[in-house]
């Protein structure tokens, strides 16, 4: 939550919407600010929600019965509200905002180009993107190389 807030101009320079959801209450996400985040960041410039009974989280799959909790999940959800991607992580390892970025920015270079470019892995603004048609398959090795990220 800490690196989502300290990334949260970033992501509204991408004119993305972010809301955290997780099982706990409003008092539970208050005495969490006061107590553990407030030390790592000012403030959580975006909305904490509460899932309590876990609703929102069995709709996107990431509920989890015998703990009762949401696992941790991260969802790019385009304008039209279809999930491009998702992310879902155990407790143990953190998930990393520059890879996030990363991909809102290759989701949004694709919608602007009305699917007429697409991203290949590891694909950042300014570098060159693969036009798909019957004139590239086959011959993707000729115009990207693993490493030309």
């Amino acid at each position: 939550m800490s690196a989502v807030a300290d990334a949260f101009s970033r992501l509204q320079e991408l004119e993305t919407e972010v809301i955290a959801i997780s099982v706990d209450s409003q008092f539970v996400h208050k005495i969490w600010f006061e107590e553990e985040l407030s030390k790592m960041v000012p403030a959580v410039p975006f909305p904490l929600a509460s899932d309590a009974g876990g609703h929102i989280g069995r709709l996107y799959g990431v509920y989890d019965e015998a703990s009762g909790v949401d696992i941790r999940g991260r969802f790019l959800i385009d304008p039209d509200g279809v999930v491009q991607a998702m992310e879902v992580m155990t407790p143990p390892v953190g998930r990393s905002m520059v890879e996030t970025i990363r991909q809102i920015q290759a989701f949004q270079h694709v919608r602007a180009a009305k699917g007429a470019e697409v991203c290949p892995a590891g694909w950042r603004p300014g570098k060159p993107t693969l036009r798909p048609g019957p004139d590239l398959v086959g011959k993707v090795w000729k115009v990207w190389k693993p490493g030309d990220e």
